[in-house]
């Protein structure tokens, strides 16, 4: 749609017909800023001798306990060896609790320790004060578009497991 006044093409309009240097900025942007969003869980998992397979893990653990094991290879979209090599380092250093399904024996029930809780805290506290700060500079038009164009760069089944969790408690 183009403005009634000017003839120029709207926001909308001209984001259709974005350069591939434009395209690569925007790649690179999101590099960098990747890697300003995990630079301070990193530092914190680093004193635990853990990675960002743990983080991932304590995150959706916490965003819903007494998850299945194989929801969280559902969402975290992993092999089964490289899940049960992280969660068996969790469990073992009392930040995951398994626990035998009620209805069927062969589930584990996946939930946080209170050490856990604080661990996974710690992570997201860092993580929403980055996104926070982001948030209050860019604005709430920028903040809404920044959604969208990450839900539409995730693929159909992503978005939906993004959609369940994000629709979540807490």
């Amino acid at each position: 749609m183009a403005d009634r006044t000017t003839g120029a093409p709207t926001s909308g309009e001209s984001l259709l017909f974005l350069t591939d240097d434009q395209l690569r900025r925007g790649i690179e942007a999101m590099f960098f800023a990747y890697r300003g969003f995990t630079a301070d869980p990193d530092r914190i998992l680093a004193e635990h001798d853990y990675g960002r397979a743990h983080h991932r893990a304590i995150h959706f653990i916490n965003r819903s306990p007494g998850t299945t094991v194989n929801n969280l290879l559902g969402i975290l979209g992993v092999t089964k060896q490289s899940l049960n090599r992280v969660l068996r380092t969790l469990i073992e250093d009392g930040l995951v609790e398994a626990r035998v399904g009620t209805r069927d024996r062969r589930e584990r029930h996946l939930y946080l320790t209170d050490e856990g809780v604080t661990l996974e805290r710690a992570l997201s506290d860092a993580q929403r004060a980055r996104m926070r700060a982001a948030y209050r500079a860019a604005g709430p038009e920028a903040v809404a578009g920044f959604r969208a164009v990450l839900e539409q760069m995730m693929d159909p089944e992503l978005r939906r497991h993004y959609r369940d969790v994000s629709e979540g408690p807490g």
